[in-house]
Formats: C-alpha cells, sequence, structure tokens
C-alpha cells in the first residue's frame, strides 16, 4: 500500500476491533454538535453495527471534561450518543487525557482480546482521535482511520496567522500526520471486521 494508503482496495483488510472515540452528546447534538454531526453519528452508527456482526471487540471511549465543561462526567452532554451492549466483546472507557490509552485500562483490553489491527472513529480529529490511534500504532497495531467516520470543529481565525480553518480540513491533515503506517484514506463503508484470534 502506498503512503497513507492511496491505493487501498474497496475493502480494506478486517479489522478485529473497532474504537468509536468520544462520540458523546455534547459533541454531536445541539450548538456544540462538530459540522457534519449527522453524517458522522450515521457512519459510526454503522461501524459499530458491522463490528458486532463481524465479531469485532468494541470499545466506546468516553472523555471526563473538566468541571464546568460540556463533557462534565455525569452532565447530559458527557453521556454516550450510541447505545453500549455491555459485555465481553462491548466496553466503555472513561478517560482523562486525549490519549485513550493513557491512564486507563484500553491497552489490556486490546491485548487480552487478542486484537491486531484497529478501526478508530469519532472526535475530535485532531485531538482525541489522533492521540489515540497514534499510540495504538506506536504500540503494534494496524490502524485504520476511516476518512469520514471522524469530525472536528472549525479552528478560528488568528489575526495575523490564518482565517478560519475549515473543520474538514483539519480532519483532512490530523489523519495524514499520523503518516505513512495508517489507513486514512478508507470509507467507513469499506471496513470490514472480524473477531479477534484470542489472547496468547
Amino acid at each position: 500500500m502506498d503512503q497513507h494508503g492511496d491505493t487501498a482496495p474497496p475493502h480494506a483488510r478486517p479489522v478485529d476491533a473497532l474504537i468509536v472515540v468520544d462520540v458523546q452528546t455534547a459533541f454531536v447534538v445541539g450548538d456544540g454538535a462538530v459540522p457534519g454531526a449527522v453524517r458522522l453519528v450515521d457512519r459510526t452508527a454503522d461501524l459499530i453495527a458491522r463490528a458486532r456482526q463481524g465479531g469485532a471487540f468494541v470499545v466506546h471511549l468516553q472523555n471526563d471534561g473538566d468541571p464546568g465543561a460540556e463533557d462534565e462526567p455525569h452532565t447530559p452532554g458527557w453521556e454516550l450518543h450510541h447505545p453500549v451492549r455491555h459485555g465481553p466483546a462491548e466496553v466503555v472507557v472513561r478517560k482523562p487525557y486525549d490519549d485513550g490509552f493513557r491512564e486507563t485500562p484500553l491497552g489490556g483490553l486490546l491485548a487480552d482480546a487478542g486484537v491486531r489491527a484497529v478501526a478508530v472513529c469519532g472526535v475530535m480529529s485532531e485531538m482525541c482521535v489522533q492521540a489515540t490511534a497514534r499510540t495504538a500504532l506506536e504500540r503494534g497495531y494496524r490502524v485504520v482511520v476511516p476518512h469520514d467516520a471522524h469530525a472536528t470543529q472549525d479552528v478560528p481565525a488568528a489575526p495575523g496567522i490564518s482565517g478560519v480553518v475549515p473543520a474538514a480540513t483539519v480532519s483532512r491533515v490530523a489523519a495524514y500526520a499520523l503518516g505513512s503506517d495508517a489507513e486514512v484514506t478508507v470509507p467507513a463503508a469499506a471496513v470490514t471486521f472480524t473477531a479477534p484470534a484470542g489472547a496468547l
């Protein structure tokens, strides 16, 4: 595969885990929703459904915001948007930092399940999605970041620096910055799933 997955086949090689990053009410509903939130939740819902059907390990990351933040724990904005089917193959991992692996059980859960490849989707592209995908790469996982299944906000204009940077541009650059080992041009519809081989 060429740099950044630009010659990806119509259907990517299967992954055995799906990491859904911070698809919480504050970020996908109402005034604070990311641009294209309706499309995003449609894509992530489809990925979750197909991951379950394929027997993949599903992780819902849930960000614990600071007091007063829109995603402060146990406030309406903190709640996960997609229903969770709690069980051995589907879990919620709360996180205090952008990186879903930092000071959480995520690494151990993936290792225990025998996961080898992950698809990462959700919000925000240049923060929690990128940080989690980057650590997954560093830990040796094959990483797919479907280009139409992650999103963020516009970067505001800064006098003397730039005008508004559109959210879609921010998302594209964030994914591209992961480097040539990540597959970032695959559409969500092309991601396929399989069950993990199991713990070694």
